[in-house]
């Protein structure tokens, strides 16, 4: 009993549980805020889980994953621009060609480690950045706007804020289902074994190399699908979603919440943006008792709070949240 009811487990029910229950509050309350808020929350979380499966699982760090958010987000607006709103199109192309540009740049990529790596994932994030900044035809440096969400058969109706919610969140709960049952499995175990010491593995017969592809592919293809929940979240898809600044959103929210968690990307995008959102209503109030209608400006630099906050994590939480609670978990267990 008590290794079940320990504090990380009860705040891993307790977040799935709220996600779950989230609109039924908003709803009550009238917070439609609340609710677009924590969808954006769910579908940057589903990348999160995308990226930690290669980051925190395989060693991989790119840091040109938010690409496939780019790809994934544009192959919805280009066929809705061009008058094609079927859904059973829109997102199959989405995650088709998120899969084809994964195993492009992990097909150069892989083959090197480090920095090298590093460098190659964002060249190649950079170049379709650029390449889809230079498409006038759809909007260019501007973006496109989407004017009809994508169309699925009825009751089905992507319109409806609290029917896409919950199927945001339906895709999050199977993605997170989904790496779980890969990284205890034995791919899993090779793509692991491969991280700690790659000779080792491929001198005892694992091709290596071809499990991180593959690997590398399926997280492509999850964030491609987070791209297309983002374009019919905002009604609006922009090179700058594919910029090496949103990768390294992703990358923070992975280390925030914990590397090699199956729910850390999760904990770590629900901290970090209720973060962006409430630091500014903090600092206003705490220094408004000191500076009057002063402080409201102040608000405005929240990030100078965030850095360090982000500091302390990395510094004295090595696992993140999620290993901060482990480690509670440890001590409270005689």
């Amino acid at each position: 009993m008590s290794t079940t009811l320990n504090p990380r487990n009860i705040l891993v029910v307790a977040l799935l549980a709220a996600l779950v229950l989230l609109p039924v509050y908003a709803g009550l309350t009238g917070d439609r805020f609340m609710l677009t808020l924590f969808t954006r929350i769910v579908i940057l979380a589903l990348a999160a889980v995308s990226l930690n499966l290669i980051l925190g699982y395989g060693g991989m760090m790119s840091f040109g994953h938010a690409v496939y958010l780019g790809i994934g987000g544009y192959a919805v607006g280009m066929l809705a621009h061009e008058g094609i709103y079927t859904g059973f199109v829109q997102w199959p192309v989405a995650l088709a060609a998120s899969a084809l540009f994964a195993l492009v740049i992990g097909a150069l990529s892989l083959r090197t480690r480090g920095v090298y790596f590093i460098m190659i994932t964002l060249a190649f994030a950079q170049m379709a950045y650029y390449g889809i900044a230079g498409l006038a035809r759809y909007g260019g440096d501007d973006g496109l706007t989407i004017y009809k969400r994508s169309q699925f058969f009825a009751p089905i109706d992507l319109s409806n804020k609290v029917q896409f919610y919950y199927l945001c969140l339906a895709l999050l709960y199977g993605s997170i289902y989904l790496v779980w049952r890969l990284v205890n499995s034995r791919f899993g175990m090779v793509i692991q074994g491969s991280r700690s010491n790659d000779l080792r593995m491929r001198a005892i017969g694992f091709p290596t190399y071809r499990y991180r592809l593959v690997c590398f592919v399926i997280a492509g293809t999850l964030c491609g699908l987070s791209g297309a929940l983002i374009a019919n979240h905002t009604d609006f898809v922009s090179p700058a979603m594919m910029y090496w600044t949103r990768s390294g959103d992703l990358i923070i929210m992975v280390v925030l919440g914990g590397m090699g968690s199956v729910v850390g990307p999760v904990i770590g995008a629900v901290a970090l943006l209720v973060l962006e959102e409430a630091l500014p209503s903090v600092i206003t109030f705490v220094l408004h008792p000191f500076m009057g209608e002063k402080a409201a400006g102040y608000g405005e630099f929240w990030q100078i709070v965030l850095g360090p906050l982000l500091l302390l994590v990395v510094l004295f939480a090595r696992g993140g949240i999620d290993g901060l609670l482990a480690k509670l978990r440890a001590k409270a267990v005689p």
